[in-house]
């Protein structure tokens, strides 16, 4: 299934994709693409409707962030070799974590605001995966039965927040809409190989990321289980597992976003997002 949120910001509704490529409205049906939903049992309920039955939503209507509830976003930083390589950093030995503040998730298709001061703001497309069910102390060999489902995310960096100023790395992620996340949560039965995905993104039609899942230092379920030994996973939280080479602090020189460029990314099978770049008042 592909499960999504739809409406205006703040009062987004639950929604799935139909086969006809139409949204279908979930309203009465499910309080919101969250919480237990995310389960097993949860979701198998959902497979027993008929989209077909479904309202129809109007097309072009805003998709939010395609899950609710989220009260973690987890990034992994340099889990890319090749990205490792572009920053100028070795393979780390252990999973680099950082967090990005919840308040920066919206919509895929939602603008990226540079902020006030922001001259290094940069682009990442990154595998999401959704957490499912609680996850504490779980095996590499059972990480993925608390999975959800995957999604694109658009990690997006202001590198001068992240690298320049002191402290550490969360400052350059979390601005307002840095986190895109969806269009739509794809549920773990339809990806048949989390670390086989292809992936791209394109600044003004101009392909930057072209990479493969296949190149994550540390896969899917080393990173579930690794993360479970050091904190309680919730249904709803969202693991961002890092980006391929291709991103502008690695160009020769370095480039940057502007206001009114267009970003662009998809992951294979998960669906794409598209971007326009605005300052911030």
């Amino acid at each position: 299934m592909k499960l999504l949120r739809h409406g205006p910001r703040g009062a987004e509704r639950p929604g799935m994709l139909h086969s006809d490529g139409t949204i279908r409205d979930l309203t009465g049906i499910v309080p919101d693409i969250g919480g237990a939903l995310l389960s097993d049992v949860g979701l198998s309920a959902l497979r027993g409707i008929d989209a077909g039955q479904l309202p129809v939503v109007d097309a072009g209507t805003r998709l939010g962030a395609c899950v609710a509830g989220t009260g973690k976003f987890i990034c992994i930083g340099l889990n890319y070799a090749d990205h490792a390589a572009e920053s100028g950093m070795a393979v780390p030995p252990e999973p680099v974590v950082f967090m990005k503040a919840t308040s920066a998730i919206c919509g895929p298709n939602d603008p990226i605001i540079m902020p006030r001061t922001s001259q290094k703001t940069d682009w990442e497309v990154e595998l999401a995966v959704i957490i499912g069910t609680k996850a504490k102390y779980v095996s590499e060999a059972d990480a993925l039965k608390h999975v959800a489902g995957f999604a694109v995310a658009n990690d997006v960096s202001e590198r001068a927040f992240q690298t320049e100023r002191a402290g550490q790395w969360t400052k350059g992620k979390s601005c307002d809409n840095f986190g895109q996340l969806g269009p739509w949560l794809v549920t773990r039965d339809e990806v048949a190989d989390p670390q086989n995905l292809s992936m791209w993104l394109t600044v003004n039609g101009e392909k930057v990321q072209n990479g493969s899942t296949k190149t994550m230092v540390y896969g899917v379920a080393h990173v579930v289980s690794y993360l479970s030994q050091f904190m309680t996973l919730h249904p709803g939280d969202v693991i961002s597992t890092g980006t391929p080479p291709g991103v502008g602090m690695g160009m020769k020189p370095p480039r940057y976003l502007k206001p009114g460029d267009v970003v662009e990314l998809a992951i294979e099978g998960l669906g794409q997002q598209r971007q326009d770049v605005v300052a911030d008042a």
